[in-house]
């Protein structure tokens, strides 16, 4: 999808407006969007956003501008790009897309307010000193990815009670991806499976680690809960479909783009939230004041046409619990 045509298509967001149109708007309050990704990914999180901002009256292009600033997957760019919506003096920057964003939109500036929203511990990553009571300049929203890492592998058994060997991946450049992994063993272990461990932290590296699952010949394959995971959704979704692997992932977006089955907190739910924040902070609200929230929505999001390619059935008992059916 063209860039100009997907922001036309988010109903209140404003695209990067040409000079002589910002400078006619100069007196209205901006908000600095910082991303990892590019949004022709995000076009459900970030509408998610609008919707939050709507519900405190605020209307991208009406009575806010918004300044778009994307790392189009070189998050080494990010930064700058921070560096560079601090210098454009926005109003709030809303870092979204993972946790690399809001990392360093809180190292260019300790003034301008940050709201975030991202499955990592924002205590852990030096966001915030305290969940209820931030004091600096950051706040937002935090997700549960991780913790539901057990759960997400019960579900696939559910599914594919036959599946007795599990691949699982992970990023060994993420902080949390032991903690997941114990989870996952040891769910594993209670359910009598088998559990093939494989690392990637690039694209060259999730090819191999699928080969490898391959030859091991598991079952049913499920990945940790990751930004990098989701960033490279299409090609992880479209090894599972060669391999003919029934695959669980951790959002729902997996499902969307033509995966099996998702379980997660609802990505979409925390990025209105973190909208709804953004538009107390233009009212007027300090970061500092306005504790961290916890997402808590949990959806569940099955796609009909690849278990059919599959040969596999849902069981009634997952599909009344969907809230997302792709057909």
């Amino acid at each position: 999808m063209k860039r100009r045509k997907f922001i036309s298509l988010l109903g209140g967001a404003v695209a990067v407006l040409p000079f002589a149109a910002r400078a006619e708007r100069s007196t209205l309050p901006t908000i600095g969007i910082l991303g990892g990704e590019s949004p022709d990914k995000f076009a459900s999180s970030l509408a998610a956003f609008y919707r939050g901002l709507r519900e405190h009256g605020f209307v991208g292009g009406q009575n806010v501008a918004v300044e778009y600033r994307w790392a189009e997957n070189n998050l080494e760019r990010l930064p700058a790009l921070a560096s560079d919506l601090v210098q454009h003096h926005v109003s709030v920057i809303a870092a979204l897309q993972g946790s690399r964003p809001a990392v360093a939109a809180k190292a260019a500036t300790s003034t301008i307010p940050i709201v975030f929203a991202n499955g990592g511990d924002p205590v852990k990553l030096g966001l915030v000193a305290r969940l209820n009571r931030p004091s600096g300049n950051v706040t937002g929203v935090s997700f549960l990815l991780n913790a539901l890492a057990a759960k997400r592998l019960e579900l696939l058994h559910e599914l594919v009670p036959s599946a007795r060997v599990i691949g699982f991946l992970v990023n060994p450049t993420n902080p949390s991806y032991q903690a997941e992994q114990r989870d996952v063993q040891l769910a594993a272990r209670l359910l009598g499976l088998e559990l093939v461990i494989e690392s990637a932290s690039s694209a060259d590296d999730i090819a191999v680690a699928f080969a490898s699952l391959a030859q091991r010949r598991i079952g049913a394959f499920v990945n940790a809960a990751d930004v990098f995971f989701d960033r490279q959704r299409e090609q992880i979704v479209a090894l599972s479909a060669e391999y003919a692997l029934p695959a669980m992932y951790h959002t729902s977006g997996f499902a969307r783009s033509g995966g099996l089955i998702s379980y997660g907190t609802s990505v979409d739910e925390a990025h209105r939230l973190a909208g709804t924040y953004t538009g107390r902070i233009l009212k007027g609200e300090k970061p500092g004041d306005l504790p961290v929230q916890q997402a808590v929505k949990v959806d569940l999001a099955i796609n009909l046409k690849t278990a059919k390619v599959l040969g596999l059935t849902f069981p009634i008992t997952l599909l009344s619990r969907a809230a997302e059916v792709i057909e």
